[in-house]
Parts: structure tokens; sequence; C-alpha cells
């Protein structure tokens, strides 16, 4: 059976044809719906949501060690988090086969910087391997638990954007059930301690030989000889692109497995090519194996080394003039940035912070980073997970220091705080500090897509489960309880008083912003605790007198033109622009 699948849907369909017992991720795009197909197998295998991605990949090696076949899933930023364990499981190698997938987000599609995550393969001393399509996707996953068990060490699936999101045909097969690998208590492999560690170090570089013998033989790594005056090198989606750049005109070496690089391998291919050109995204990380082995090659002299690639891009780096231009369209949608939806129940929040003066913002990864958008113009720095409390921290003790008066706000969503945020704030808590801490509770994670969190009472298989307490969490760090707030982040009135009462104080507040997502499937919990009841708001245009304060509040479904109107298909009656017109107009 055929199907057209999304890499994601084919990597997920790869781990479950392998006998794949335990995952584990934290929801980042573009790696997302990767755990969302994996739990749709439930009956074969078990999946979760993890409060983050070093505790996802921990968990999987876990059920690695204990015998089952396992994988871990996460964005490129994912991976610098779960780098602690990562390293050291290179050095203690697997039991049952263990996949770590790393999707990176060349073009910054969704995310807050541009990393390359083939350097991770070679830092680690991971195999690595890059599948170039759908298919790929799918073969290489299997194929990763296999080399993960046959070289006894974990394996970085490495993909990007395009491929994770872009379809092409999968062949379905049966799902083939591994046997669990007996556990057996082995303290010289498993216990790093620094005498075992050394060993283990030794081991790795053994293994290592052997990988790389193996790369230089494989099937994932094959020249495609056509004419030999011009020779491309390239792995992943950018073979896809220099395929289609070059055509039939050049001779390539498709490279799957990337580390350890075969080098027998390369050499012989630039020995019988004339001019050799490397395709790749992002880092000259094949390029630049090439130079240590002083193969002279063409690379980021040409092909940009920032953003994502494309065949017009490739073409007009490589053989100069323009890029095609595509067919002339009647109509052109106009471009729009990003912004927090209609009704959404950060706005308010942010509209009652954006009035404070001397106040600085540190803001965090989620929906609420639109609150350094035009009108509200909120927050001052976004950093990465979690860092919104614990650099406010800095920065408010900073001020201290010098004598400046600037108070510091640090905000974050419930799912960022169950991430990195409870121990950043335990540390703000420890250490004395003085920021107010403002957790978004919005009942869900909003920015990848509606995930469940251990704040939704809900797992990723649908059951139902515990809900973190927030306000207790906090008082258990040692919050006083006067100095913690709990506001319907709507009510702007209630917004300003718990502001002004705690930034009025000289010492750690949290508040509590706590209404549900406008876009979220309403649990029967959300029903029974807030007004969910449908509303519009309208505009009386005999008592408008065109100030215009609704449209500072930066609602989508108010606009502006010889009138003010709300647009009542996107309107969903939060009724923040009623709180700030001045002259009774919204009802």
């Amino acid at each position: 059976m055929k199907q057209l699948m999304t890499g994601n849907e084919a990597i997920a369909r790869g781990a479950y044809e392998a006998g794949l017992m335990f995952a584990s991720a934290y929801p980042g795009t573009p790696s997302t719906e990767i755990l969302e197909n994996l739990s749709l197998y439930k009956d074969a295998l078990y999946s979760e949501w993890a409060p983050n991605e070093k505790v996802a990949l921990e968990a999987a090696i876990g059920a690695s060690l204990a015998g089952v076949r396992s994988l871990a899933a996460m964005k490129h930023v994912g991976v610098n988090v779960a780098a602690d364990p990562l390293f050291t499981f290179a050095y203690t190698g697997v039991n049952g086969g263990c996949v770590l997938v790393s999707a990176d987000d060349p073009g910054l599609h969704s995310s807050q910087n541009e990393q390359d995550n083939r350097n991770y393969a070679a830092a680690a001393h991971v195999l690595m391997i890059e599948p170039s399509d759908s298919a790929e996707a799918k073969a290489y996953t299997k194929l990763a638990f296999e080399l993960s068990e046959k070289f006894d060490t974990p394996v970085l699936l490495r993909v990007t954007t395009r491929l994770c999101h872009s379809k092409s045909i999968v062949e379905l097969e049966d799902r083939q059930e591994k046997e669990p690998v007996a556990y057996e208590k082995r303290i010289r492999k498993y216990v790093t301690t620094p005498a075992n560690a050394k060993v283990l170090r030794k081991n790795l570089k053994d293994r290592l030989a052997l990988i790389t013998e193996y790369s230089n033989a494989c099937e994932l790594n094959k020249a495609e000889y056509n004419d030999t005056k011009v020779g491309v090198i390239s792995a992943g989606v950018a073979y896809q692109y220099a395929k289609e750049v070059f055509g039939e005109d050049a001779s390539y070496l498709k490279l799957g497995l990337t580390y350890p690089m075969p080098m027998d391998l390369i050499k012989e291919f630039a020995s019988r090519v004339d001019k050799l050109y490397v395709v790749e995204e992002l880092d000259p990380y094949i390029e630049n194996h090439l130079k240590m082995a002083g193969i002279e090659c063409i690379g980021k002299d040409l092909i940009p080394e920032m953003y994502e690639l494309n065949p017009d891009i490739v073409r007009q780096a490589v053989f100069g003039g323009e890029a095609a231009e595509a067919e002339e369209k009647p109509l052109e949608a106009v471009v729009r940035p990003p912004s927090l939806c209609a009704g959404c129940p950060h706005r308010g929040f942010f509209y009652a912070l954006s009035k404070r003066k001397n106040v600085m913002v540190t803001g965090d990864i989620g929906c609420y980073t639109l609150g350094s958008a035009p009108p509200l113009n909120t927050t001052d720095m976004v950093i990465c997970m979690g860092a919104s409390i614990s650099a406010g921290h800095g920065a408010a003790k900073a001020f201290r220091m010098t004598g400046r008066d600037t108070k510091v706000v640090s905000v974050i969503g419930d799912s960022t705080f169950f991430h990195s945020g409870v121990t950043s704030l335990m540390d703000v808590l420890y250490n004395k500090g003085s920021n107010v801490v403002v957790i978004m509770d919005n009942r869900i994670t909003g920015m990848t897509g509606h995930q469940e969190n251990p704040g939704s009472g809900y797992t990723l298989m649908g059951e139902e489960a515990h809900e973190v307490d927030i306000p207790m969490l906090c008082r258990a760090m040692g919050l006083k309880e006067e100095n913690l707030y709990q506001v319907n982040p709507l009510l702007l009135d209630e917004c300003n008083r718990v502001l002004d009462e705690a930034l009025g104080k000289d010492e750690p507040c949290v508040i509590i912003t706590r209404w549900p997502c406008v876009l979220k499937k309403f649990s029967a919990a959300d029903k029974s605790e807030f007004d969910l009841s449908p509303k519009k708001c309208t505009i009386d245009q005999d008592k408008c007198k065109k100030c215009r304060m609704c449209v500072k509040t930066g609602c989508p479904a108010i606009y502006s033109g010889e009138q003010v109107e709300i647009n009542a298909g996107t309107c969903t009656g939060c009724g923040l622009c009623k709180q700030v017109c001045p002259f009774d107009a919204i009802s």
C-alpha cells in the first residue's frame, strides 16, 4: 500500500514498523507531528509528551537500557537542552535501539535561531543519518534502529523543516515486532564514573572505526555517475535541490550516513570528476571534511551559508543570472505579520503591562512572544525556553546594584514554565530576587498546536491525568502567600490592580493569568470553570468618536478605515475593546 506522507508522518510510520515500544518528546516545530502520529499507534506502543527535551531523551535512554526500541524527537534548539544526556549516552551505548530525531529549521520559519545540528553528531560522536524525502524518512528510521543495535550507539536522525512538512509517496509495510533485549546489570557499561568512562571513551573510538568502515560501503552513501565533468556531493533535502539544478549533466555522491563521514568513498568520487561542488544547507559541514582531507571543492564560496536553500537559490549561486520568475497572479495576498488571535487571553494583560513606565519585560518562547509586536510593543527581550525568569532575575539584580529603580516583569507560558521555568523561579526565590513573574496559563501548549502538558489534565494518548497545581508549586518553592496573585487576564481593572501591587513590592511576586486559549477545544473542566458562552462586540457608530483606542489593543478583529468596525466573523467577545473605549461606544 502506498500513501502520500509528510516526512514527520513517515518517521512515525517507520518507527512503528520497526517495532518501536517507547517514544517521548517535547512539542516544537518542525518536529511536533512525529509524536502526534505515533500516538495513533497506541495499541502497539507507548508515547508521551515530556516536560522538556532533556527529560524526553533521558526517558528514551531508560527505555533503551531496559531493552526496548525507543525514540525521542525534538526541534533543533531542543537538542541544546538534551545535550547533557546525549553526550554521555554516546559513551554507554544502548541495549534496545534508540533514535534521536533532530528537526532543524533552516530559514527560521518558527525558531529563535538557525543552527546546524549535524555538528552535534560530530561533537558527541554518534552515528548520524539524513533522509532526503518521505520515503527515505521511513526507510532510514527503520534502519536507524538496526544500526543503533548493530553498533551499540544512539543514532541521530537529522531532518529539516522542508522534509518534515513536504509530502511524497511512501510504501507502507507491516510492523515487525521486536523481542525486548534482556536487561543485565552492567555497572562498567552504564555507570559513568570517571574510571568507567575512561574505558568507555576508548570503546567509543573503536566503535567509530567500525561505523566508518560501514559508512564507506553502505547503500546509504552511493555514487551516481553521469557526466564526470561536474560532480556534486550533497545530503538531505539539499540533494533534491542539486538534482533539480544540475540534472543529468553531473554525477552525484548522495550521502545518507553523514557521521562518521565516508572519506574513502568521497576521495574515490572526487578523483573521478573534473569539478566538484558541495551543495548543503547552513554550515559547511561536508565541505570542511573535504578541505581537511585536501580535496578541492566549491561550496560556501558560492552557496549561501544562511537560511533555507531552494533550487532557484542554488541555480543562481552556481550559474548566475536571475531566479526564474513565478507565474504572475492577478491577486496577491496582503502580507500580514503574526499577531495574537482575536480573543487571546494574553492581550488584555499585555495591554495593561504596556502602560507601565520604567519597566523591563523579559519574554519567553510561545504565543506571548508576540507581545513584542506593535501596537503593544511590550516585550524587551526573548532568549530561549525558560530564560524569561532567570534573565529577569539577573537584570533585576543588576538594576539594584547600580542604583536604578527600573522594575522587571518576566512573562512565561504554562507549558514553558513546566519546561524550564520552574528551576528559574526557584533561582529567584532562593537568591532573594525581586522580579515579578507572570505565568500565562492558557490551559494548553498553544504555539505548537494545542499539545497536552502537565497542567492540562490529559496525556498525549488521551488519558485523564493529574494537573500540576501552579499556585501550590510556587508556594512549595518558598513564594509568600501574599505575593501570589491569580487574575482573569480579560479584565483590565483586575490586571492593573495586581500589577500595581506587585510592582510596588521589593521581593518576588508571581501573577498567574488563567483563561483558556480561544482556539482550544474546551474540556468539561474548562466549561465548568470559565464562562465560555459565545459573545460578539459591536460598535455604536453614533457614539464612536474615532479615537481608535480600541485599535491600539492590536485585536485583528478590529479594523480602521473611514470608521472603526469590528469583524463579527472573527470577534470572540472577549470585551477588551469595550473596556478601553472612553466613550462607551462598544457593547
